[in-house]
């Protein structure tokens, strides 16, 4: 019979191997159901934890890891597509590992590291901060993509950066919606203090209604509850239903997501409200759910393809040698469709 391997037990487990890992060792930063299930499948299966990682399986060293935070938003399926086939004509082969909301996304990749023969590593979703002294200990090139950085920071000179600039690109939408005479506008947002794109977009709508001299309603600030999945239709859903019960006077709700936004229309088309007549809702990302959504989702789209391959162009180049790390900023782009108009 043949050895069992961590593998096998995240596989059992439906988690990654990473997860697996932080039970066996007692990491804090895991959920505890989490935890109780991967022990109960270890001892299910009978696996030893092997300590020194020797006997794990290593992959071809021509080998690049993609580690994806929020794997449900669709928006990320795109983007895996096109690094995955931009990768392939690299011949080069490609690991692909979910982290979840709770984790660390740094840490996941250092255990990652230590299991295979990495030679690059791309980061989707996530923070855009991080502890100076776990980037120090990622010893291959990698590339943030999809996720901004913090201006004046020193640390991005020893990695890559590809993104759009969340924060104007949400101040660009908040602004469309005060010149169609808006001026209630409701945010559904991640987390007020979430370092995340949706702390960058919550920014740019404090940006937009300050700079018309506006004064920010925080009882307009809708926080999701669902912190595993947050960009989930459900979260929006609940989100909006629960802040219709509050009887609070809007006009308008910017989703930071375009499926917050769809779980958003639902629960207004519920409440009898008709979109835009009676509410606007506008979301971001431009993920082709809205384009087909009845009414159609007013967005902000960021241009996935050319982000995509950009990351995978960069980093390969920098793995061989032919480039330095680079901080690109993609223009994201409004897209004005039938879920928004003037208010009353």
């Amino acid at each position: 019979m043949e050895e069992m391997t961590i593998k096998d037990v995240a596989k059992k487990c439906g988690v990654g191997v990473s997860t697996v890992s932080r039970a066996i060792n007692n990491h804090p930063d895991i959920n505890p159901e989490t935890k109780k299930m991967v022990m109960d499948v270890i001892r299910q299966m009978g696996y030893v934890p092997n300590n020194s990682a020797r006997n794990l399986k290593r992959v071809d060293a021509k080998c690049i890891a993609v580690l994806i935070k929020g794997i449900t938003n669709p928006f990320f399926s795109a983007v895996i597509q096109v690094i995955e086939a931009e990768v392939q004509k690299k011949k080069y082969a490609m690991v692909m590992q979910h982290v979840e909301a709770y984790e660390n996304e740094l840490e996941v990749a250092l255990e990652l590291i230590k299991e295979k023969r990495l030679r690059g590593i791309i980061f989707l979703g996530g923070t855009y901060y991080h502890d100076p002294k776990q980037l120090e200990k990622l010893n291959v090139p990698f590339v943030f993509s999809t996720i901004g950085t913090v201006q004046g920071d020193e640390r991005i000179r020893t990695y890559s950066n590809i993104a759009v600039d969340d924060r104007v690109e949400s101040r660009k939408m908040v602004d469309y919606l005060l010149d169609l005479g808006h001026r209630r506008i409701a945010i559904v947002v991640e987390g007020t203090a979430a370092e995340s794109v949706g702390q960058l977009r919550l920014e740019g709508y404090r940006d937009a209604l300050s700079a018309r001299g506006i004064d920010v309603d925080e009882n307009l600030i809708l926080e999701v509850r669902d912190k595993i999945d947050p960009y989930s239709m459900e979260n929006g859903y609940k989100t909006m239903r629960e802040f219709l019960a509050t009887e609070t006077e809007f006009t308008a709700v910017f989703a930071i997501a375009d499926f917050l936004a769809v779980g958003v229309c639902r629960a207004l088309y519920e409440a009898g409200l008709r979109i835009p007549e009676d509410v606007s809702v506008a979301g971001y990302d431009g993920i082709p759910i809205g384009k087909f959504y009845t009414p159609q989702l007013t967005t902000i789209c960021q241009p996935v393809e050319a982000m995509a391959k950009k990351t995978v162009t960069l980093l390969l180049d920098v793995i061989s040698g032919k480039a330095e790390h680079e901080h690109i900023t993609f223009p994201a782009e409004l897209i004005i469709r039938e879920s928004t108009g003037k208010p009353k």
